[in-house]
């Protein structure tokens, strides 16, 4: 995208809306959640709009970036300590036996389950459950290809197995004490959860089993050696039509997914918490502010400040509708490079979501014009996904929009289609299209006897 790119509404004369693209920080983006003492204040003011920004624009300026999927290389922390670890509980080793060979033979990327079949219980389709027999000492932890405030994620493999052709894995690791400390508790319960009950999707990151020891709870997910979209998205600064158009279907499968069979918003859709695995097709990730909700409303303030729906920051309760806003946002950022709102303030980003006065450049057709401006409409009652017509669900008529007039959605599903960009990858345990992190510092503080007399049955479904 060349500098100072002009854009500007149809009928009017090109205006300068952003700044260069290279002038905005890669990581830039931070995920928060206020919590809910502050809700309730922000409800009780007599201006809630004003004092409710005022209060994100801190939250947001306090917190750090949330890694969206993978944790930790620090051998130091969590294999020495591995050895360590207290678990009373016998371990029946014909039974973990059968859980390492089935993670052994587990494989992502065969023939997608059907949405009622990922729908069944853990359980039943065999991914998705908690195992009470796996220790981390059980997986090699290879490199950290992730790190967030309370977790890191490792590429790692099955302890033992030949290191050329075997698969590999995303080992997330979030310390019991760091969620405590930073009142992560229901965020991560929920996300175990979620994880579960969705795992098995084409388009989502499958979570294959969880487990935990004294310390430390463990999610075991498919590796995406591709990347985050985000990066590819900064280096070709946007994407052409065709690419926006095949990764936006995807999405558009896994919302319908996520709200038509799960009843779920997914409330933190954005470029780096999308990967792509080895075929190009794309792998959602980090869902831990996804909520099931069904036709519920609820109030808490969460996401990213770029993608928040105006109904989020007016607190005037929100839904699934939240999704297809922040899907609005993202397809605009993948056809322009950045999202539609922006700007160096963040109150400024809040004052132009809840105006919602969207300006496109003047090469963006008119199908995609079309489809940003009906998804990024303020009132949600009026949002392309959130309403009906004559029969036909908000998802439906999603996909019948012209814009995605020459998507076959069947064949899409199915993974029948070839992904725009196949990304770079060597072997199996390829970790080139990740940054690279440095080692954890030893922690100084502990899981007590304390927390866990209060905090373990808080964690029994891990």
């Amino acid at each position: 995208m060349a500098p100072g790119l002009g854009l500007s509404p149809a009928g009017s004369s090109a205006i300068q809306l952003h700044p260069p693209n290279d002038t905005v920080p890669e990581r830039c983006r931070s995920t928060a959640v206020l919590p809910p003492d502050a809700i309730a204040n922000l409800e009780n003011s007599p201006s809630i709009l004003p004092r409710r920004l005022s209060l994100l624009s801190i939250k947001m300026a306090t917190a750090k970036f949330k890694s969206h999927f993978h944790a930790p290389h620090g051998h130091k922390l969590f294999r020495a300590n591995s050895s360590n670890l207290v678990n009373e509980k016998p371990i029946d080793e014909e039974q973990k036996q059968k859980e390492k060979d089935f993670i052994a033979c587990f494989e992502c990327n065969g023939p997608p389950l059907s949405p009622s079949q990922i729908a069944e219980n853990p359980r039943s389709k065999e991914v998705g459950a908690a195992s009470k027999q796996l220790r981390v000492g059980d997986f090699e932890l290879i490199k950290t290809i992730g790190t967030g405030t309370f977790a890191r994620v490792w590429l790692s493999r099955l302890a033992g197995s030949p290191k050329e052709g075997q698969k590999v894995f995303a080992l997330k690791i979030l310390r019991k004490v760091d969620i405590i400390r930073l009142k992560q508790v229901e965020h991560i319960k929920n996300e175990r959860n979620t994880l579960s009950a969705v795992a098995g999707h084409p388009f989502i990151t499958t979570m294959i089993t969880s487990f935990s020891d004294r310390d430390c709870l463990y999610m075991l997910l498919d590796y995406c050696p591709g990347g985050e979209v985000f990066t590819y998205l900064r280096r070709a600064r946007r994407f052409d039509e065709d690419t926006s158009r095949f990764y936006g279907a995807e999405i558009v499968l896994i919302l319908e997914f996520l709200h038509d069979i799960k009843g779920i918003a997914y409330r933190d859709l954005k470029p780096e918490n999308i990967l792509l695995d080895s075929e190009g097709h794309l792998k959602l990730v980090d869902f831990g502010f996804a909520k099931e909700i069904s036709n519920r409303e609820t109030y808490t303030l969460c996401g990213t400040p770029e993608y928040l729906a105006p109904e989020v920051i007016r607190n005037s309760g929100h839904g699934t509708a939240v999704d297809w806003w922040a899907f609005g946002i993202l397809t605009y950022e993948f056809l322009v490079g950045q999202p539609p709102f922006w700007n160096q303030n963040p109150m400024k980003i809040y004052e132009l979501i809840v105006e919602g006065k969207v300006k496109y450049p003047q090469w963006m057709s008119s199908d995609a014009r079309d489809l940003i401006g009906s998804l990024c409409t303020v009132n949600p009652s009026q949002r392309l996904g959130n309403i009906s017509s004559g029969g036909v669900n908000g998802t439906a008529l999603v996909k019948s929009h012209p814009f995605f007039k020459t998507i076959d959605w069947d064949a899409l599903y199915h993974r029948k289609i070839k992904g725009p960009i196949i990304p770079k990858v060597k072997h199996a345990a390829d970790a080139s299209n990740f940054d690279n992190y440095d080692p954890p510092s030893d922690s100084q503080s502990a899981y007590t006897k304390d927390m866990a007399q209060k905090y373990d049955q808080e964690f029994k479904d891990f």
